[in-house]
């Protein structure tokens, strides 16, 4: 298995995660980014004036979140460049931690999530002249070892811990 399959297999298995992480971003550039960028360059033109940037940054800011569409437009009016330089920064934090989680979603070896067992070795249900498909102790998946069964019935099994 190749790099790109195995990110193809991490894509696949964080798609669902992927979506709702983009909607959050979006959600967050329009609520957020629109009033912190009008905070910044309000700030701004306090600071040039000689009074302190972070007092009126933080009154603005609290003021300006109020009404986050009324500074979507004062931002594509006005403050166009420093909406988009905010933007700019706000999505490559995103995307570094959306690429994080790709990589955290990679699989380690090709073999994951893959029961390979002995049920997997027998064809056409043979495994079915020694196990049971409905009752007994869970062997598998679909396969039960049943306790009314005579003669050796000595299984060795070995289970792997799964903690997600």
């Amino acid at each position: 298995m190749g790099f790109w399959d195995k990110v193809k297999v991490a894509f696949r298995k964080i798609k669902i995660k992927l979506i709702i992480y983009t909607i959050i971003i979006l959600t967050v550039a329009v609520w957020a980014m629109a009033p912190l960028a009008v905070s910044i360059q309000q700030g701004n033109v306090v600071a040039q004036a000689g009074q302190d940037f972070w007092a009126e940054f933080f009154t603005q800011m609290f003021y300006n979140i109020q009404e986050p569409f009324s500074c979507l437009k004062k931002c594509f009016k006005e403050y166009f460049l420093t909406y988009m330089t905010t933007l700019k920064w706000y999505f490559i934090v995103c995307a570094f931690f959306a690429l994080v989680g790709i990589l955290k979603a990679i699989p380690k070896h090709e073999f994951e999530n893959i029961e390979n067992g002995s049920s997997d070795w027998s064809e056409n249900g043979e495994q079915y002249t020694i196990l049971n498909r409905k009752k007994g102790i869970v062997l598998a998946e679909k396969n039960y070892l049943p306790v009314d069964k005579r003669g050796n019935v000595n299984v060795l099994v070995v289970r792997r811990f799964w903690c997600r």
